[in-house]
Parts: C-alpha cells; sequence; structure tokens
C-alpha cells in the first residue's frame, strides 16, 4: 500500500515536472518565433534604409537634409526612446524579482517615455508638411517619411502592446503566460531602439553633417 502510494506520488511529481517542462518549452518556442518575426522586420528596414540611400540626392530642387534636420531637436526624441529602454529593462528584472507592482510602474513609465518619443515625431511631421516640405516634394523627402514613419508606427504598436500587458499583469499577476510575452515585447522595444540609433547616425547626423 505504501509502496503504491509513493508510486502515485511520484507519478504525480513527474507529471508535475513535465506540466513545468512544457511550459519552458512553450515560452521557449514563442521567443523564438518572435526572433524570427524581428529577422523579417529588419529585412523590411533594410529595405527601407536602402531605398532611403539610392533616393538621398533626389531633392528635386527641394529642400537638402541638412535643411530642413533641426539636431538639438532629434536628440531629444532619441534621448527619449534611448531612457525608455533602460525603463523597460528595468520592468523585467522587477519581472524576475517577481514584483508585479514594480512592472507596472517602469512598464508607465516606458509608456510615457515612448508616447512622448512618438508626439515629437508627429509634430516634426507636421512642421515639415506645413513648411511645404511634405513626402510628395522629392524622392529624398518620400523615402524619409517612410522610413521615419514605419519606424513610428511600430513604436506606436508597441505602445499598444505595453498598455495590454499592464492590464493582463494587473489581471493575471506574473503568470506562465505573461511573462514570454513581457519577454518578446522586451525583443521588439530593444530592437526598435537599435533601428532608431541607424536612422539617427544614417539620416539625420549624416543628413546635417
Amino acid at each position: 500500500m505504501a509502496t503504491d502510494t509513493l508510486n502515485q506520488q511520484g507519478h504525480a511529481h513527474g507529471h508535475d515536472h513535465d506540466h513545468d517542462h512544457d511550459h519552458h518549452d512553450a515560452a521557449g518556442t514563442k521567443v523564438f518565433g518572435f526572433w524570427v518575426y524581428l529577422m523579417s522586420d529588419l529585412v523590411i528596414f533594410g529595405s527601407l534604409f536602402a531605398t532611403y540611400a539610392v533616393l538621398l540626392r533626389g531633392t528635386a530642387d527641394g529642400p537638402t537634409p541638412g535643411e530642413i534636420f533641426q539636431l538639438p531637436f532629434i536628440l531629444v526624441e532619441t534621448f527619449l526612446l534611448l531612457f525608455s529602454s533602460f525603463t523597460y529593462g528595468m520592468a523585467v528584472l522587477a519581472m524576475n524579482a517577481n514584483q508585479a507592482s514594480k512592472v507596472m510602474k517602469w512598464l508607465g513609465i516606458t509608456f510615457l517615455l515612448g508616447a512622448a518619443f512618438v508626439a515629437l515625431e508627429l509634430y516634426e511631421f507636421r512642421h515639415l508638411i506645413h513648411e511645404g516640405f511634405g513626402p510628395d516634394r522629392s524622392g529624398f523627402l518620400s523615402a524619409f517619411f517612410l522610413l521615419v514613419g514605419t519606424h513610428g508606427l511600430h513604436v506606436t504598436a508597441g505602445l499598444i502592446w505595453i498598455l495590454v500587458m499592464m492590464i493582463q499583469v494587473k489581471q493575471r499577476g506574473l503568470d506562465d503566460m505573461v511573462r514570454p510575452r513581457i519577454m518578446c515585447l522586451s525583443l521588439f522595444w530593444h530592437f526598435l531602439d537599435i533601428v532608431w540609433i541607424c536612422v539617427f547616425s544614417f539620416v539625420y547626423l549624416m543628413g546635417a553633417l
């Protein structure tokens, strides 16, 4: 009898272990799948950078990059996005420490920084269009709006995702379903940061010099 009980307990324990293993496998598969998505996104951005490089000189007697870019303004945007990557990193550390309230706080700060970045980008676009330098003005401006606008749309999607994650953390806590999603969003957010550094260097810095 005692042996049967031990066998049942051992079987149950083994089952729990398998269950945990399946959870880890599913989480790993989810994160790996997200890496594959990011690689495809990288191809899109690579194509947009290549298009921009080709059309850079196609100003059609319109403004050149140096005439329209305001580096101090763009530096503020860059600082906001870089700092938001740091605050998201703090959210992940809080998640690893099982501190749901701190995860909420850091996600909230990240959201505000990202929203400020998008607001400044929209202001820049509105200003350029108001000056008569819209995407229809020249090949260079078309490529510029397409590249920077695509990045801005990605950041906007990331902001929506952050809000969704905040709701899920509030409702579910840091369970096995929420954690991989926070990690995937972390990859996405840092990826956008890296792309922006490329945009800042290749488009704004080189254009202003």
